[in-house]
């Protein structure tokens, strides 16, 4: 399961999610202005409360919109 970790207004997050959505993969957002679980849960991912933390699997995150971490954390290849 692919989670991110965004706010209401964050250009990165948008980019993540176009991106996401573009390489046709499901993820489920967690908005953590609105959802105080979600805000600790991305604490405990990354330690901090910068935006976008995406997961894969809960096993490691993506910060920000890192294509190429983005890349090895969702198995994509060239």
């Amino acid at each position: 399961m692919v989670k991110v970790y965004s706010i209401t207004v964050c250009p990165w997050c948008e980019k993540v999610k176009r991106y996401l959505k573009y390489r046709g993969i499901a993820y489920e957002e967690h908005n953590i202005e609105h959802d105080a679980a979600a805000l600790e849960e991305c604490r405990r991912i990354s330690g901090d409360t910068i935006v976008p933390v995406t997961t894969a699997d809960g096993k490691e995150y993506a910060l920000s919109y890192d294509r190429e971490k983005l890349d090895k954390i969702l198995g994509i290849t060239a």
